[in-house]
């Protein structure tokens, strides 16, 4: 089996001006409107090295664009298109929100292992435990609308002491 780069603890999105112009021409492709404010929030997402809560992004937006720039409603509905679109998901588990390393596919489950040390998140790309959630509730009689996988623990990094990209690095 390769390991797909998104397994990297360390694969972030280094450019995120790079990764919204992915997200402009996908939905460019698929007919959608990437406004200023989502494009901006998503930009914001991008940067961050750890998931990021929206009250954060809504201070980060008003740094940006001055206090009363941003209602919390126009940062919300920014963050509901682009997870509906599948550009980000948002943990669960920590209520915040990460940038898609596929931006150019539409909206997918996959499973995050989160660092409760660091708080790193790791997309991990793996379509057969995807599959294999799905198929098993579906032999139960479950009928799957949206799966939410997210295993919390210690990564390589801060297991071994080195410490791993968030804050306590």
């Amino acid at each position: 089996m390769s390991v797909h780069a998104c397994t990297d603890p360390k694969h972030h999105v280094h450019d995120s001006a790079a990764f919204v112009a992915a997200v402009e021409r996908a939905c460019h492709e698929r007919g959608l409107r990437l406004t200023p404010i989502r494009a901006g929030v998503l930009g914001l997402i991008a940067e961050a090295e750890q998931p990021i809560k929206a009250y954060d992004l809504l201070d980060r937006v008003r740094e940006g664009q001055g206090p009363g720039a941003a209602a919390p409603p126009t940062v919300y509905r920014a963050l509901d298109f682009l997870l509906a679109n599948g550009f980000i998901h948002k943990l669960q588990s920590v209520n915040a929100f990460v940038a898609c390393h596929h931006p150019s596919t539409a909206q997918h489950s996959v499973p995050f292992l989160i660092c409760d040390s660091c708080h790193t998140a790791i997309e991990l790309e793996d379509r057969k435990i995807v599959a294999a959630l799905d198929e098993r509730a579906r032999e139960l009689g479950f009928r799957p609308r949206a799966q939410t996988l997210e295993v919390h623990g210690t990564c390589a990094a801060c297991a071994s002491g080195e410490g791993g990209a968030g804050p306590d690095a």
